[in-house]
């Protein structure tokens, strides 16, 4: 067990991506974690990524077999003509042959990282052509891992990246070259997070920080799940070099606009079109039908949709509803009224603009 890894680093790359994984690669230390690139490739012709890699890596570069326990220091490779997916630290392979649409194999294993790794998990997405790991990042970010994105504008396969930068949970935008070093910092505050003292002082000092939160904006967070936020509250804390809760709280009570960051901290604005199904299957079938019948002639149907992140809930409400007014009902104006404490998440709703991805929950 002591070879398995603390982190795993999942890097969703082109075919042609190998010049800027060699340059991720040419500056990633020893350091106790395990990477794992999930590359386009085509399923008739053999890669020779472990024989080129090699040569950039201070790793053991290795790749995947079904069932293989991956360990800390390796970079595994996805095989050509496979899916892969991680689960109790093990990989797992299944064919590509006889999958119909196009290959995801990015979002594949990063939606099964996310599942097995949870806050554990790290995503880079490179450049490359579509939208593949777009979906697997966002699982990523739901769990509580990190995300990379490498910077589009100094590439000529923008698709992949641009799509990741859209989703809004990109936490930073790099050049490969750049993203060990910011990987490993990351690692350090992970650790030094882990060591701040949990006593009886912490609950304290828990409850302080989340009641200023709540003096300084209208965000009350004392019903959210509190090992969640006091994670992400000890990851800031480090990051500002505070080695104490109190000492981080002292800092707040005289740095307002440190109050506002940590309060985003605790947002992950995320959603997708139609998501819980059971509850979508309930509005369509008996909910708006059940609303729709009890319209007066000329009223108004207006619907608030709270907490809307991103804005797919509203969009999928509106079409259920479009579909369902029927000729019962030709003239009658619909109002949807969509908000969210998050502001950024709330100009991307405004916009109505999705990638290619929508067409499978549409």
């Amino acid at each position: 067990m002591a070879d398995l890894p603390n982190h795993i680093i999942a890097i969703g790359a082109s075919a042609g991506g190998m010049e800027e994984i060699n340059a991720f690669f040419d500056h990633t230390p020893l350091d106790g974690v395990c990477y794992i690139i999930i590359q386009h490739l085509s399923p008739d012709f053999k890669s020779r990524m472990v024989e080129l890699l090699s040569k950039h890596s201070k790793l053991k570069v290795l790749e995947a077999e079904n069932a293989m326990e991956v360990n800390c220091n390796c970079v595994y490779l996805i095989p050509n003509d496979k899916f892969m997916t991680i689960e109790h630290n093990k990989l797992f392979l299944t064919d590509k042959g006889n999958s119909k649409g196009p290959h995801l194999t990015i979002n594949t294993f990063f939606n099964s990282l996310a599942a097995d790794y949870g806050n554990r998990a790290i995503g880079i997405i490179l450049s490359g052509l579509g939208s593949d790991g777009t979906e697997g990042i966002v699982s990523i970010k739901k769990a509580g891992g990190m995300i990379i994105v490498r910077n589009p504008e100094n590439t000529e396969f923008q698709g992949m990246p641009s799509h990741a930068i859209a989703s809004g949970v990109a936490d930073f935008i790099l050049e490969p070259e750049a993203m060990p070093q910011v990987i490993e910092d990351y690692l350090k505050d992970e650790e030094m997070s882990a060591l701040l003292l949990d006593n009886e002082e912490d609950e304290k000092y828990f409850t302080g920080i989340i009641k200023l939160i709540n003096e300084h904006s209208p965000l009350d967070f004392s019903d959210y799940k509190q090992t969640t936020i006091l994670r992400r509250i000890k990851r800031r804390a480090v990051y500002k070099n505070y080695s104490s809760l109190e000492k981080y709280f002292d800092y707040l009570k005289n740095d307002p606009e440190e109050v506002v960051i940590l309060a985003k901290e605790f947002l992950i604005s995320v959603t997708s079109f139609f998501r819980d199904k059971e509850a979508f299957d309930k509005l369509e079938q008996t909910i708006i039908p059940d609303i729709i019948n009890k319209l007066a002639p000329g009223e108004e149907l207006k619907i608030w949709v709270a907490g809307c992140a991103t804005g797919e809930e509203a969009y999928s409400i509106g079409m259920l509803i479009c579909e369902q007014l029927g000729p019962d009902h030709p003239h009658t104006i619909v109002k949807i009224f969509a908000t969210d404490i998050d502001t950024a998440a709330l100009a991307y709703a405004g916009k109505g603009v999705y990638n290619s991805d929508i067409e499978n929950a549409v």
